[in-house]
């Protein structure tokens, strides 16, 4: 049973089953079964921030399962609202987010129920699920220092390091509204403490940084020249080469002599008032597990699952120190993370 006002964990009540062949018709807005549309087909609705590589993900679900998924996609924000707006009308069932600061605001706000499942506990480390098992990670990321290879021969070593005066005119960022933006500032004020944290970000602003609301575009400039070095997440990067693998971008792995670089995250919920709680279920334990490989190479992150090997171009990337100690934190530090950088005046 789930509780909005005061969540309790939902048993997985599911049986194994067996793979059965099927397919999903799935559209950017919603999505409709496989080949039975009776009216007592199990099925899911999910609200999903995670765009890229969704729909084959969900259409070998219903492959394995044969539950049909229907689907609405926006902005992790967006889908938070309209959860609040919906209460406990919503018709979905799970929600999926692209970052880990808007799936903690969504659980805080009681809008995500508690789930116990060993199968998930078992596949998702400690670090990279809720406290109360509201949330699980499906897929990691790393929002890392990129260079040109070709005019680069030091790149910086630190986030602190991209405030140097010799990247000035030289350093590309994304913007203060994005979630991948706030949520490494908000890992930095964890891990360095406010008054640290804004003299990094100040030197950022100080080296007049050009403003790119687009890691792909951000990575097209470092190849064209307008900027030498960046942030970025490295599955962008993972794509970029897979497409164009002479392209003159590399990683440089932040922080390896402390906190290690920051992580973020693509994680799924039950939600609090879902109409469908065991098919909400089955389809996150088979994200967590079965599918892991098919979630996470959809767009070339990291499995959450420690044990699941990446795609090839990420192990390419070499091995790095991961500070998955703030992923829980990005929520709780997402107001003063906003706060600051506006005080900063990073645009």
């Amino acid at each position: 049973m789930v509780e909005k006002t005061s969540p309790k964990p939902l048993k997985s009540r599911l049986f194994l089953r067996f793979f059965v062949v099927g397919t999903l018709a799935a559209t950017a807005t919603a999505c409709g079964g496989g080949s039975d549309d009776s009216d007592d087909a199990r099925s899911v609705t999910v609200y999903t921030g995670r765009h890229y590589g969704i729909e084959p993900v969900f259409e070998a679900f219903t492959a394995a399962t044969g539950i049909k998924v229907r689907f609405t996609a926006g902005s992790d924000p967006e889908l938070r609202e309209r959860l609040v707006a919906e209460g406990d009308n919503t018709p979905a069932d799970l929600v999926m987010t692209a970052d880990a600061a808007n799936v903690e605001l969504a659980a805080a706000a009681g809008l995500l129920a508690s789930v116990d499942s060993a199968k998930l506990t078992n596949a998702i480390p400690e670090e990279l699920r809720s406290k109360k098992n509201e949330w699980f990670a499906l897929s990691r990321r790393l929002r890392v220092v990129m260079y040109s290879t070709e005019r680069v021969t030091e790149p910086p070593t630190t986030y602190a390091e991209l405030g140097d005066e010799k990247w000035s005119g030289k350093l590309c960022l994304r913007p203060s509204t994005h979630p991948y933006t706030q949520s490494l500032v908000a890992s930095m004020i964890l891990n360095l403490g406010s008054d640290t944290a804004r003299a990094v970000v100040d030197s950022w602003v100080a080296n007049k940084p050009l403003y790119i609301n687009s890691d792909t575009d951000i990575l097209k400039a470092i190849a064209a020249g307008d900027c030498d070095v960046a942030l970025a997440n490295s599955y962008y990067l993972a794509r970029l080469l897979a497409e164009e693998p002479t392209t003159p971008v590399a990683i440089s792995w932040p922080e390896q002599d402390g906190s290690g670089a920051h992580v973020n995250v693509s994680t799924a919920g039950v939600t609090a008032a879902a109409s469908n709680p065991d098919e909400a279920i089955e389809l996150l334990e088979w994200l967590a597990t079965e599918g892991q490989s098919t979630f996470s190479d959809a767009n070339f992150e990291y499995p959450a699952d420690p044990n699941v090997a990446p795609a090839e171009v990420l192990l390419s990337f070499g091995e790095f120190r991961a500070d998955l100690a703030a992923v829980r934190e990005l929520g709780r530090l997402n107001p003063d993370a906003v706060e600051l950088l506006s005080r900063a005046g990073y645009e």
